[in-house]
């Protein structure tokens, strides 16, 4: 799955490297602000990778000269010499009328068991889309993974905010209304408020968009974007200035 994430890395700096020096300052800035954000993604990477390094070499060291029965399950059995093996009883064969095991049942007759890493890595990948600002290819990926777990509120959030960011407001408000109300989780609550009050604000209607930012803020007081969109819209200088809030995530 990683491999995955590197590959896009990879490609967004190819894309950076080529277009760069004849971009215009708008996009220069923009392309300034993906640098930032693959350069924060490789050292996180690093950091956890060379965490992952140091807990490793630790168990190593921990079990190296460990007796077999000191070793912890699922340890490989330490080596032994065929010429000096004892010789043992012959394995007795099995009665015939034995029934058979569970595994020895044909896969056809098995029941069909979902990959536990497939909803993992959907979303690995559609996160790291989305920090890369490649919101399309994001969406794919949260898309499949709501389809795979629909109970899982925090695909459903990131395919939301994804939604948004492409403009795609009637998406963005359907499975905004879904998460508010299945959601316990405070701070997804006042994110789906929130988000929901700047599409009705997209959409002009700003009465009922200062009553989602206020229920918002009501939901989680430490979540500052409803009260910054709500002076937005009270203003009604014609121009709205909208944080959808993706930045909480």
């Amino acid at each position: 799955m990683f491999q995955h994430v590197f590959a896009t890395m990879h490609e967004l700096l190819d894309e950076i490297l080529i277009h760069f020096g004849s971009a215009e300052l708008d996009q220069k800035k923009r392309y300034f602000e993906q640098l930032s954000m693959l350069k924060s993604m490789s050292d996180t990477f690093i950091e956890e990778w060379l965490l992952f390094e140091e807990k490793l070499a630790e168990f190593r060291d921990t079990y190296r000269d460990a007796p077999d029965g000191d070793k912890p399950p699922g340890a490989p059995p330490a080596a032994v010499d065929p010429a000096s093996a004892p010789i043992g009883k012959p394995v007795a064969e099995k009665p015939a009328n034995e029934p058979k095991s569970q595994s020895a049942v044909p896969k056809q007759a098995q029941p069909i068991m979902q990959d536990p890493g497939l909803e993992t890595g959907l979303m690995v990948k559609g996160q790291g889309y989305f920090k890369l600002f490649m919101f399309k290819e994001a969406a794919d990926h949260f898309e499949q993974a709501v389809d795979a777990a629909p109970e899982n509120n925090m695909a459903r959030l990131f395919l939301a905010m994804t939604h948004m960011h492409l403009q795609q407001w009637q998406e963005a408000q359907r499975h905004f209304q879904l998460l508010v109300e299945l959601t316990d989780h405070p701070k997804w609550q006042a994110l789906g408020y929130n988000a929901l009050g700047c599409i009705q604000a997209v959409r002009m209607n700003l009465e009922q968009a200062e009553r989602y930012f206020l229920k918002a803020h009501e939901t989680d007081p430490a979540f500052t974007d409803p009260l910054s969109n709500l002076k937005s819209c009270q203003k009604q200088d014609g121009h709205l200035s909208l944080y959808f809030g993706s930045g909480q995530l």
